[in-house]
């Protein structure tokens, strides 16, 4: 399996994400956890999945030069996209109220862009899933920020929490990549790589 083509390389996942972390363990990857700060700011112009792109990109900058020959550093970045405009992490309780009462109802997608980068190349893919949610109750939207308060998740809400359980309709595509990693693309660009 990937595991034993895996084992000559060095995966370096920088993200602080549990969810990605669990993600890459249930793969059976050995992986380490480096992190580094980096202030995600991009180009007003970008819009959907450019964004993104360019924010797994610009994490990848931060390790420039330190990279080894077997290292295969992973970044990535999660953007909500409805009506052409980017919902990112709520700052607070109003903040991820709003944004949830935007995507009541109606259809968004998530992207998540996934850098691969070594010494000789670097690689950027990104997958696109469509999700529905309900026509949320105020009361609904508000028990869930007071008790999941989900301030470090784009689009104020995890699939995977209450709210992807009593809210979400209907999904188009990887289930995974709005958990926060599409793992299927993850794992056969890795392949790819050591082939």
């Amino acid at each position: 399996m990937l595991k034993e083509k895996l084992k000559n390389h060095h995966i370096i996942l920088a993200s602080g994400s549990p969810r990605r972390q669990q993600f890459f363990k249930e793969m059976e990857l050995d992986f380490e956890v480096r992190l580094k700060s980096v202030e995600e700011i991009y180009p007003s112009e970008l819009k959907a999945a450019e964004i993104s792109d360019y924010l797994a990109k610009l994490k990848a900058s931060a390790f420039k030069n330190e990279l080894e020959a077997k290292d295969i550093l992973i970044t990535s970045d999660t953007v909500v996209w409805h009506k052409n405009e980017s919902l990112a992490k709520a700052a607070n309780d109003t903040e991820a109220e709003n944004m949830l009462k935007k995507l009541s109802g109606d259809w968004h997608q998530v992207i998540t862009s996934v850098c691969f980068t070594t010494i000789e190349r670097q690689i950027v893919l990104n997958s696109i899933t469509e999700v529905k949610f309900k026509n949320l109750t105020l009361e609904e939207i508000r028990f869930y920020i007071e008790k999941f308060t989900p301030f470090d998740k784009a689009g104020a809400y995890g699939i995977q929490e209450w709210i992807g359980l009593i809210g979400i309709e209907e999904i188009k595509g990887s289930y995974t990549n709005v958990v926060g990693l599409p793992t299927q693309l993850v794992y056969e660009t890795l392949t790819k790589m050591v082939e």
